[in-house]
């Protein structure tokens, strides 16, 4: 069998003391990378997490679905029309299933806990730093993201509650947009984010799933038994371009992205093994894929029917099409409300990550032993995020143009990356010989890398373009 050896010079990142008190999650490997201890590196041994493989397979659920959930109508319009858009997305989960695999046999090799842990750890510090830089904006992005869609779904709850007519400003200042966004984030989303542990939202990520399930049998019979308000446009049947085709791939990576989170899912499991992972991520995929394309009892998707339901005209935000006054679809809304609500913290965890390595790292210090110094550092981290996020959130209206932005960076942690780690892995196997499996392994990171590169500078060259345009 061969061996690995993945950045085997310690002498590269130093060394340190190890303590089992220490936040683990919230290490960067080029603050603290001494070898861990026997017992530390045996996936049963101690500093193990305990979340369940179930609990394991709903928060990475939890992870790609929410705002996703919303944005594939408009992503089957941009395809161009129905056939086009089950191709991409059956086609490009083949890719997002491995980049899941390839970072947990990652994360086991080089005994790493944290996405940019990883990168960092087999594919060297320029790419770790650049993974890590990247990370904290995508993060950072798409906490933005989720405010704006509880903004936008509780306008229309408040909307129903208050009976005003459609589009009217509200006159209440406790019905105002910005201070319902603000007081839902500072009661729900603050206390959430604050914790140094992710386990926990197991239990509200399942709630989350039922109710992505419940968003989907909405729209699904939405466009069986529409109402007579809802005035459909042109249903596209081809796609005018290819290159029409590949402007759908960001909002594509954007739903199904759940890599930056699954590191730390991976290790927070009680046998975060290689097999076992594959298995929770393809259960994970399956349930994500069926609410998104309604595989279960119906054969069309919330993502088709949407798109069905509405065609050309279908908003970016496809619940925000609905009028408001429906109250099955308002029900809907308070679902995706609480989904986010659960989403917003495991993203921010991930990006908390990166802003605990980075002062560090600046700093030049090693991770204290002191509990109390971390639970300072980790307050006033979640408190800066937070704020920042909230008031971005409070004066960008639209989310279309945001998730334009992260969804390529989404490319980048589904396929860069993680092709980059499997590349540099195979090439640290210690044989002379290299095997037919071998090659055909480094082609594939090099196609990983090569689709997410393509995908990503697409989609910064037509931000770009319609930047000049505007």
């Amino acid at each position: 069998m061969a061996e690995v050896s993945i950045n085997s010079d310690l002498g590269e990142w130093g060394s340190s003391s190890d303590s089992g008190e220490r936040a683990r999650l919230l290490q960067s490997p080029c603050v603290d990378t001494a070898p861990k201890s026997e017992g530390e590196a045996s996936p049963e041994g101690p500093g193990r997490g305990t979340t369940s493989t179930i609990g394991a397979i709903f928060i990475v659920v939890n992870a790609c679905l929410g705002a996703g959930l919303l944005n594939f109508p408009a992503a089957f319009s941009t395809a161009g029309g129905l056939a086009a858009g089950v191709t991409l997305q059956m086609g490009m989960l083949v890719f997002i299933i491995s980049g899941l695999v390839i970072l947990g046999y990652c994360s086991q090799a080089s005994n790493e806990r944290t996405y940019q842990e990883v990168v960092w750890a087999v594919c060297g510090k320029l790419t770790g730093v650049l993974c890590e830089v990247t990370i904290a904006i995508y993060t950072f992005g798409t906490c933005i993201a989720f405010l704006i869609i509880i903004g936008d779904q509780q306008d229309k709850i408040i909307a129903v509650m208050a009976k005003e007519p459609e589009g009217a400003g509200s006159s209440l200042w406790y019905t105002d947009r910005k201070f319902t966004i603000s007081l839902t984030a500072f009661l729900f989303i603050l206390p959430l984010s604050i914790p140094r542990e992710i386990g926990f939202q197991k239990y509200a990520s399942f709630l989350s799933v039922v109710g992505t399930w419940y968003v989907t049998a909405i729209i699904i019979i939405k466009y069986i038994w529409p109402d007579k308000e809802m005035t459909p446009g042109d249903i596209l049947t081809r796609p005018a371009s290819w290159v029409a085709v590949f402007n759908a791939m960001p909002t594509i990576c954007f739903g199904f992205q759940c890599h930056v989170s699954s590191v730390p899912v991976f290790n927070s499991m009680q046998r975060p093994k290689v097999k076992t992972w594959g298995g929770v991520v393809t259960a994970a995929m399956v349930i994500a894929l069926a609410v998104y394309m309604g595989t279960a009892l119906l054969s069309l998707s919330s993502g088709i029917c949407g798109f069905l339901t509405f065609g050309a005209a279908v908003d970016p935000d496809v619940l925000l099409s609905y009028p408001s006054e429906d109250m099955a679809v308002a029900v809907a809304r308070a679902f995706i409300i609480l989904s986010v609500l659960t989403s917003y913290p495991i993203l921010h965890f991930c990006g908390r990550a990166v802003v605990e390595g980075l002062w560090l790292r600046y700093q030049g210090v090693p991770v204290e032993e002191d509990v109390g110094r971390e639970r300072r550092r980790r307050v006033l981290q979640t408190l800066v995020w937070f704020l920042l996020t909230l008031l971005l959130a409070l004066f960008i209206p639209d989310i279309g143009k945001v998730i334009s932005v992260i969804g390529g960076l989404a490319a980048c942690f589904i396929f860069v990356f993680p092709g980059l780690c499997l590349i540099q892995a195979k090439l640290s196997e210690m044989e002379e010989v290299k095997p037919a499996s071998w090659w055909a392994l480094v082609s594939y990171g090099v196609l990983l890398v090569t689709l997410g590169a393509f995908i990503f500078g697409q989609t910064t060259a037509n931000a770009i373009f319609m930047d000049l345009l505007a």
